[in-house]
């Protein structure tokens, strides 16, 4: 049962990682397609419906691919900095959540008065390629090792680790399209609990490393 939860919390990183993805493109083509309107009204229908898609989809799929895989490092052998592949994932997904809390999706906002700026299409299209190469990351799983040593094993996470992450992220991917934008409360407990909890579970016995 501990690996079955263990691939739903693969499944459910691996949609929501994909529908950021997805949704970044949406917003750089509604983006794009606003800045070419010759008519106000088409520009006006293009901005809205990209703050609508940022704050029911983007923002909502980006707080729970980063929740899930920040899990998922915790939660199993590969961790957070003991392969250069997981730890550039973990740095692209934190400038990345930060970045569109703190300067994109302002700048949504005051757009659906003034209308799209250039620049915001480059950081949405920019955020979708980031996307991609973490994906790429996760398959290529390249550059070996932080450091050249032997590494002190670690174990597996529970299942109820995995429970949680699951019922967690999918709980806050529903409160969020229903509110209309991202309300990450439960994930942020969660996060919590669980990462107080890993010294308990990294003195496991080691198993195989599985994909993060």
């Amino acid at each position: 049962m501990t690996k079955t939860w263990r691939q739903l919390t693969v499944w459910l990183h691996i949609l929501t990682s994909v529908g950021w993805m997805a949704q970044a493109m949406t917003l750089c083509l509604l983006l794009a397609a606003g800045l070419a309107a010759g008519e106000p009204s088409v520009r006006d229908a293009a901005t809205a419906m990209a703050l609508k898609v940022d704050g029911r989809l983007v923002g909502p799929m980006a707080d729970a691919s980063a929740f899930t895989g920040i899990m998922l490092a915790a939660a199993t052998p590969w961790g957070f900095f003991r392969h250069r592949w997981v730890l550039i994932k973990f740095t692209i997904t934190v400038v990345q959540l930060f970045l569109g809390i703190f300067l994109l999706s302002p700048t949504l906002e005051h757009s659906a008065t003034a209308g799209p700026a250039p620049a915001q299409i480059a950081a949405t299209a920019l955020m979708a390629s980031a996307i991609a190469f973490q994906g790429w990351l996760s398959v290529a799983k390249p550059w070996g090792r932080v450091r050249d040593r032997p590494l002190t094993p670690l174990g597996t996470a529970p299942r109820w680790v995995f429970v949680m992450t699951v019922a967690g992220g999918l709980t806050d991917l529903a409160i969020a399209f229903v509110v209309g934008h991202p309300l990450p409360l439960l994930s942020i407990v969660l996060l919590t609990v669980g990462l107080s909890r890993r010294p308990s579970w990294t003195r496991r016995t080691a198993t195989r490393p599985v994909p993060a």
